[in-house]
């Protein structure tokens, strides 16, 4: 199951697809890894799915990553007693917390630390920014606001505050009980929702403890001032372009979402694009011509991955959707300005051996136009740092650790496979030669370069680059 493209694919599981069959299919069509979203997916049912994905991985031999999306903190309206009412341009309506049903001058928020951090000339975005109130008159009882959008108003709607840094956690009781239940069931990665600052990031690897990685989702105002730390914090991230779209003004997400990507590459982090990139095919089989230009962007700058949600959670056309954003990357990829793109964006390395290590096989490896970058690699560190580098040939990843191999499914360009650790150098020369020609990534006689770390299984150590050629029956040989 070799990708014929670098940018990987992140599909979400839901009703469309959440059986064997549809999940191997998806799979085939080129999801390299599944996203499970616990804000509609119960316990029994995140192991089910779980259990059905490693099912499918240990049928084609390659690994595959799982990650669960907490649903993070939901800021929702309380009751009204007649279930809705119209809220008009330049009224005044209260937010207080009293919880008696609401009519068309108040209603309960039942959110005590909203009302504590509010502070006159806030904004409040209701049900996904449809309505738009400003405070005027705040306390720790109730807020006034002036209606700047009007519109109906019902039940339970959704509150947003883009001003407001607000002093809760990102992670609820029920995302802790979610956590655990994902963490025993033995995920790879943790999607953490409603995150303000890296306080959130290093709260919840508290809790982990290294049994996932974690991946950031960029989704509050507030995150994009302190961008570079929760970067720093993290071990990967996530453009949450929808909620994003929500709280800031839309023509600023194109430009924010350049900015995260470049960031993240720069600090050598994945990076994930969601939210609605094909939104079209929850009910089409073909996307609309700006949704793919959406997704080629995502694939000009160099993301990681790009996600589908809906579409393959819930839509009609689940494969359809797979597939055309497969051919999107492929055909984008073949595209001549697309490694100009990478090679103008290549950040400077770090000062660090690996790094070093990781830029100067890059170089050697386009300088010689090797066919295959190969990495062995304990934690996954050795491959991040290379694909840090996007280098014109693919990577290939050899680990021991099928957790690592795992975590690498996310990252740009990885073809990731969970072999025997070498014996001693010689053992991990022959052997990369092998396993290269049998996946297909160099003939008999070709030679490739290797990026390792010596005392071989030890993370971290990655401080050794060698070239070989490939024999005729896939060893190589210096």
């Amino acid at each position: 199951m070799r990708r014929l493209r670098r940018i990987k694919i992140l599909a979400t599981l839901g009703p469309a697809s959440s059986d064997l069959a549809m999940i191997r299919r998806l799979f085939e069509a080129g999801a390299d890894l599944f996203r499970i979203n616990m804000s509609h997916t119960p316990h029994d049912k995140m192991r089910e799915l779980v259990a059905t994905i490693r099912n499918v991985e240990s049928s084609y031999g390659r690994p595959i990553g799982i990650l669960v999306d907490l649903q993070g903190p939901k800021l929702r309206l309380g009751a009204f007693a007649e279930g809705a009412v119209q809220l008009q341009n330049g009224q005044i309506f209260t937010l207080d917390s009293d919880k008696t049903p609401g009519d068309a001058t108040r209603v309960n928020l039942p959110h005590p630390e909203i009302l504590a951090a509010l502070r006159p000339g806030h904004s409040l975005l209701l049900d996904d920014g449809k309505v738009r109130l400003i405070a005027e008159e705040t306390s720790k009882e109730h807020a006034v606001t002036r209606v700047v959008v009007g519109g109906r108003m019902s039940d339970r709607k959704g509150v947003s505050l883009p001003d407001t840094d607000l002093p809760v956690s990102a992670m609820t009781p029920k995302d802790r009980a979610d956590l655990e239940a994902a963490l025993v069931t033995g995920v790879d990665w943790i999607a953490l929702s409603f995150v303000q600052r890296a306080d959130d990031v290093i709260e919840a690897k508290k809790m982990i403890r290294g049994r996932a990685a974690v991946m950031a989702k960029i989704e509050k105002p507030q995150a994009i001032d302190r961008l570079a730390d929760i970067i720093e914090a993290s071990d990967a991230l996530m453009v949450a372009r929808g909620d994003l779209g929500v709280e800031l003004p839309l023509e600023r997400v194109p430009s924010l979402q350049k900015q995260m990507t470049r960031m993240a590459r720069r600090a050598g982090k994945p990076v994930v694009i969601a939210t609605q990139m094909l939104e079209s095919m929850i009910q089409s089989p073909v996307p609309t011509r700006a949704e793919v230009s959406d997704v080629a962007t995502a694939v000009y700058e160099g993301a990681d991955a790009i996600m589908l949600s809906a579409e393959s959670a819930a839509g009609k056309f689940p494969v359809e959707a797979v597939s055309t954003m497969n051919r999107i990357g492929e055909e984008v990829e073949r595209d001549p300005i697309y490694r100009s793109v990478l090679t103008a964006q290549r950040p400077a390395p770090e000062s660090t051996a690996g790094d070093a290590i990781a830029d100067a096989a890059r170089q050697i490896a386009e300088t010689l136009d090797l066919p295959a970058l190969i990495c062995w690699t304990s934690s996954g560190s050795t491959a991040v740092r290379v694909a840090r580098e996007r280098p014109k040939p693919p990577i290939v990843a050899i680990t021991p650790n099928i957790a690592a191999g795992r975590r690498l499914a996310v990252v740009w360009g990885v073809h990731c496979v969970v072999a025997e650790d070498a014996r001693d150098q010689d053992d991990m020369v022959s052997r990369a030669g092998q396993i290269a020609f049998r996946d297909g990534f160099v003939r008999a006689g070709q030679r490739v370069i290797i990026v390792a770390g010596v005392p071989l299984g030890i993370p971290g150590t990655t401080n050794m680059v060698r070239i070989a050629s490939v024999g005729p029956e896939g060893g190589a040989d210096i």
